[in-house]
């Protein structure tokens, strides 16, 4: 019994990003996916960490770029009040500091958001297994 409910329990996903189109482009890609569910969406970092506490997410796909409170801030933050959140890091920047973002403890993973949309479905669908088993495996 418990097997089936694991099996279709509902994917919780975060959007967050500064950018309205890239919020609401991203709801409506995830709503259209079985099993998949926006909890919440928000602008910044802070409002993100507000989010975590009331939504309680699997998966967070994160703009690493924002006003207010940026991504790699939001993360720690994130990582702190919720330890099995996995987070996305997800980015337009073609900076330096991009390579590093994989190895920084915060994310764990990263996405350039030229990304296919089938990739990054598949990718979040992945970090929401890690998310809902606590394995960190793979």
């Amino acid at each position: 019994m418990l097997m089936l409910s694991c099996e279709l329990s509902t994917l919780r996903v975060l959007v967050v990003d500064d950018h309205e189109l890239t919020r609401l482009t991203l709801q409506l890609v995830f709503s259209c996916q079985e099993n998949i569910q926006v909890v919440g969406l928000a602008s910044n970092g802070e409002e993100a960490i507000e989010m975590v506490k009331r939504c309680h997410p699997d998966v967070i796909v994160l703009d690493l770029q924002m006003p207010v409170m940026d991504g790699w801030s939001a993360s720690s933050h994130i990582k702190a009040i919720s330890p099995n959140t996995q987070i996305l890091a997800y980015s337009s920047v073609e900076d330096v500091n991009f390579q590093g973002t994989k190895a920084m403890s915060s994310f764990d993973d990263v996405c350039k958001k030229d990304v296919p949309t089938s990739e990054l479905i598949a990718l979040v669908r992945q970090l929401g297994q890690r998310a809902g088993d606590g394995s960190f495996a793979g």
